[in-house]
Parts: C-alpha cells; sequence; structure tokens
C-alpha cells in the first residue's frame, strides 16, 4: 500500500487543495525532510492567483519554498551526511552544473533555473524531497540549536534581502530610504541597521506597516499620500538626498520617483519587480547621468546568498521573530493564505 501525508497543492488560479497524496520516493542520492515550518510569501500568492510563469495553465503542484525540515530518511549515498533528525534549511534555487551562471555563484540568474516549490513539489506538505541538485549544489544548511524552525525559514527572503543591500554596498554611514514596509521592506529596515546605515527612513502608505517599521528599526516613517516625502529626506540627510533608496514594493511611482530622492553618486536597488502586463516606467537618464546614480536590481537569491544569511540568522545577530505573525495548521492553508494576503501579518507559518 502506498503511504500518503497531507498536502496544499496548487491546481489552478485560487484552487488550493488540502488533500491526501503519495508520500515523495527519494533516490540514492537525496534526501526526505519531514516539514517543521513553512512560511507563506508574496511569490506564493503570485502563484495562488495564477501570476507566476512558473506555474503554467495546467500545473498541479505543491507549492512552497521558505522551509526548514529534519531530516526523516537519506539515500544510502548521502546518509553519512544527513543524519536522521537534523534539522536543515533548505535553498530553494538550482541553477544547471555546467551553466556560466551557476559556476559564478548565481545560480538564480540561470535561464533554466530549477527551484523547489516553484518548479518541483515545495514544503507545503508534511514530508518534502530534496533532490540530488539541491544536495550537489550545497543548499541543505544546519540550523542552529535554539533557533526557531519558523524563524529559520526566513533565511530565503533574508537572503533576497542581503543581496539587494549587497549589491549597492548598504554600510556605514548611509542615510537608507526604504519604500515600502511589508515584510520584504521591513527585512530591508532590520538589515540596513546591522549593516550600519546611520538613518533609516521608510515610506509606506500603511499606518500599521508604518508601526512595525519603527518598532523594528526604522528612525523615521512617511506616509506618502499625506506627508512630503522629498522634504522628509531632505531633512534626515542634511539636503542631501538619501544614500541608498530600495523599493521593496512592486510600484511603478515608487521607481520613477527613487532616482530624484537620491543623493549625489547614490544607490537605488529596484528590489520589487513590476507586473509583466505593464513593466515600464518613466525613467530620466539625465537624472542618472548629471547625479552619477548607480542603479541596478536584484531578483531571488543564490545558494551564496543563503549560506550568508544562514549566519546572520544562526548566530541572533539579527532577532527575525517579531516577523512570524501569525501561524496555521497544514490543514487550514487556505485560511493561512487569507491571512497572509489581508496585508496586516508580516509572515504567517503553515504547522504541519
Amino acid at each position: 500500500m502506498t503511504a500518503t501525508m497531507l498536502a496544499a497543492v496548487y491546481h489552478g488560479p485560487n484552487d488550493l487543495r488540502v488533500e491526501s497524496v503519495p508520500m515523495p520516493e527519494i533516490g540514492p542520492d537525496e534526501v526526505l525532510l519531514r516539514v517543521l515550518r513553512a512560511n507563506i510569501c508574496g511569490t506564493d500568492l503570485r502563484i495562488l492567483h495564477g501570476g507566476h510563469r512558473k506555474y503554467p495553465p495546467g500545473a498541479t503542484r505543491i507549492p512552497g519554498h521558505e522551509v526548514v525540515g529534519e531530516v526523516a530518511a537519506a539515500g544510502a549515498a548521502v546518509a553519512a551526511n544527513y543524519p536522521l533528525g537534523r534539522r536543515l534549511f533548505v535553498a530553494p534555487n538550482m541553477g544547471r552544473g555546467d551553466s556560466r551562471e551557476t559556476i559564478s555563484g548565481n545560480n538564480n540568474l540561470d535561464p533554466e533555473f530549477e527551484a523547489i516549490g516553484i518548479t518541483m513539489d515545495g514544503a507545503f506538505a508534511e514530508y518534502m524531497r530534496v533532490p540530488s541538485q539541491a544536495i550537489r549544489q550545497g543548499n541543505l544548511m544546519p540550523v542552529a540549536a535554539g533557533v526557531d524552525p519558523a524563524v529559520a525559514a526566513l533565511i530565503e527572503p533574508l537572503a533576497c534581502v542581503w543581496r539587494g543591500q549587497n549589491k549597492i554596498n548598504v554600510g556605514a554611514g548611509d542615510v537608507a530610504l526604504v519604500m515600502g514596509a511589508g515584510p520584504i521592506g521591513v527585512l530591508h529596515v532590520m538589515l540596513a541597521r546591522l549593516r550600519g546605515a546611520t538613518r533609516i527612513i521608510v515610506s509606506e502608505p500603511a499606518a500599521g506597516r508604518r508601526e512595525q517599521a519603527l518598532a523594528l528599526g526604522a528612525d523615521v516613517v512617511v506616509d506618502p499620500l499625506s506627508e512630503d516625502l522629498p522634504a522628509v529626506v531632505a531633512a534626515e540627510s542634511g539636503g542631501r538626498g538619501a544614500d541608498v533608496v530600495i523599493t521593496a514594493a512592486p510600484v511603478k511611482a515608487l521607481q520613477e520617483q527613487a532616482l530624484d530622492l537620491a543623493a549625489m553618486g547614490g544607490r537605488i536597488n529596484y528590489f520589487g519587480g513590476l507586473s509583466k502586463d505593464d513593466p515600464f516606467i518613466r525613467f530620466n537618464s539625465n537624472t542618472v547621468h548629471y547625479k552619477e546614480l548607480i542603479v541596478t536590481g536584484t531578483t531571488a537569491c543564490s545558494t551564496y546568498d543563503c549560506l550568508r544569511a544562514a549566519e546572520i540568522v544562526n548566530s541572533s545577530r539579527l532577532d527575525l521573530s517579531p516577523l512570524i505573525t501569525s501561524a496555521f495548521p497544514l490543514s487550514e492553508a487556505n485560511a493561512a493564505f487569507a491571512a497572509a494576503a489581508d496585508g496586516r501579518n508580516l509572515r504567517v507559518t503553515l504547522i504541519p
């Protein structure tokens, strides 16, 4: 008789079903994890609503890529390295072993990348298979004793944020402007503080999120709908503008405004990607030219980025526990998705 498990399975746009499915089978160089916690992020919400390019029409798959589990079984070829019960974080992205992007440490940029919960079954289940490709590329990382598994699952979004800030070299003495105070924006605030930013300004229209940003490290919060954001940035930066500007929400107006709010020689990271149906903005290249701005974007995270984020979480250099604001049993996955989408929670975690 085939062993089964409970899983939240995507059957199409807005059709997530909690059902019994066959347990994953593993090969000799693969690992089976018992999922301890799996968090719901914005990508999962986009998947649910049918907006992810890796979930084409007709796809049936288990989502979930922010995950920590413990080893339930390991194939003979890897069992010595993965003893039963070891707690592990799983970096989700994998590249082709021979691609230039993967060889250079940017497996998230491989045009043919694979990802747990994106192109293959993921973590919204009681058990999850870790493929040999992920093991070969170092995607399994130990979780320190005492670290809450839901917090450890935040290594993945922290890695994305670390990649963005590393790209624009956020550091000591910087005046940082974070535009958007959702879960990613708040992580940007916390990491910028850790990296030594002197002053952190957050622009966010939702009052509750402004309060969360203040509690988690922002120096100043601004409602851009009722306050003069350029005036606040000028006042907080001695009239120079922000040394670094991070657009942490997928809003065209933010990307356009970032150029004007940056200081001479400022660095800008377009972190939040725009809708594929309307991705174009008005871009004043003269502003970039005469202010000598550095404008860049980052997407997802590499395995190396996850390694750096795991070091931060395992060493308790950042307390990410305030970001876990709700928890639901796996059997209530649809209610958990609704809570993740209502704008009040930073991160919702599923407990199998």
